[in-house]
């Protein structure tokens, strides 16, 4: 097509999200035979059935599969350029917000966030959701406004980031742990008996990977999902744990932490959201917040 019609992707996304041509005609507004007329001009266009028949329903084709979730991003995006900006009115502002963080984030910066947003906003709702592999599908296909973690590989290309905080591994042990008195060595460290967090069942790793090279293994007792549990476990046990410190300080709170006695690098947590949010006056607001209360949290790490 010279000059496609780019209506049709409006007709698309219906027809795709609801899998028949009366319930899209109805979504749209329009009369089924002026949808079925749409649907004859999509499969010219894509040069494919998209639906065909299936007992008495329709079923989407392979290509209609793949067009499915790119239909849905353009339909999106073309919304929110077509939006009128309006004035932010954050006392009426009513809406809910999912965030997904990992284990530990929302027991430090929660409290601080949701007191600082309903203060300002009352008709604002936070759903922290888990985040249990790193993946950004839910970012894409609107089910999260926004995520923390790390920026690696796994993120999507036209994923918007921003960093919030440097954090490290450490050390935590129960008070009282042997652990607590005399000098921290690696060989003294692997010596105990040690929590490993791995959200994708390894059985190994980093730390593992830096006592290796000095030519030391540790004693690995249990392997967990999450830094909560592993902070959870070692405050019970004489078990030991390596967790982010800024990510877990809150969970850490009356526990012995201590710094890792072998090279390992910083890493950097990052606030994620997808670009059709970015001009989203609200979804500013949120994410200066957010920013705002790890920033606070990083000052009193220093001050301490």
């Amino acid at each position: 097509m010279a000059n496609p019609d780019l209506n049709l992707l409006f007709t698309l996304d219906a027809l795709l999200a609801e899998g028949s041509v009366a319930r899209a005609a109805h979504r749209l507004r329009l009369s089924p035979s002026a949808m079925s007329r749409a649907l004859g001009r999509l499969r010219d266009a894509t040069g494919d059935p998209l639906l065909v028949r299936a007992g008495r329903g329709l079923v989407p084709t392979p290509r209609a599969i793949e067009l499915r979730q790119r239909a849905r991003q353009l339909v999106q995006e073309a919304a929110a350029v077509l939006r009128p900006a309006e004035k932010l009115d954050l006392k009426r502002l009513v809406r809910t917000f999912t965030l997904r963080t990992s284990e530990g984030w929302v027991e430090n910066f929660g409290p601080q966030l949701i007191s600082r947003i309903t203060a300002e906003a009352p008709g604002v709702k936070l759903r922290f959701v888990p985040k249990p592999i790193k993946d950004s599908r839910p970012l894409r296909e609107g089910e999260v406004d926004l995520e923390t973690g790390v920026v690696d590989e796994t993120t999507g290309p036209e994923v918007r980031t921003q960093a919030l905080f440097r954090d490290r591994l450490v050390g935590v042990v129960r008070q009282g742990h042997p652990l607590c008195q005399g000098r921290m060595s690696a060989a003294r460290f692997a010596t105990g008996r040690h929590i490993l967090v791995s959200r994708d069942g390894r059985d190994s790793g980093p730390v593992d990977d830096a006592l290796k090279q000095l030519g030391l293994e540790r004693e690995i007792v249990s392997i967990v999902g999450g830094f909560a549990t592993a902070v959870a476990l070692a405050r019970a046990s004489d078990f030991i744990a390596s967790v982010p410190e800024r990510h877990t300080a809150s969970l850490c709170t009356g526990m012995y932490v201590f710094a890792l006695p072998m090279s390992l690098p910083d890493f950097t947590v990052s606030l994620l959201w997808h670009p059709r949010l970015d001009a989203d006056a609200a979804h500013r607001w949120l994410r200066g917040h957010v920013r705002a209360v790890c920033a606070e949290a990083r000052g009193m790490a220093k001050a301490r």
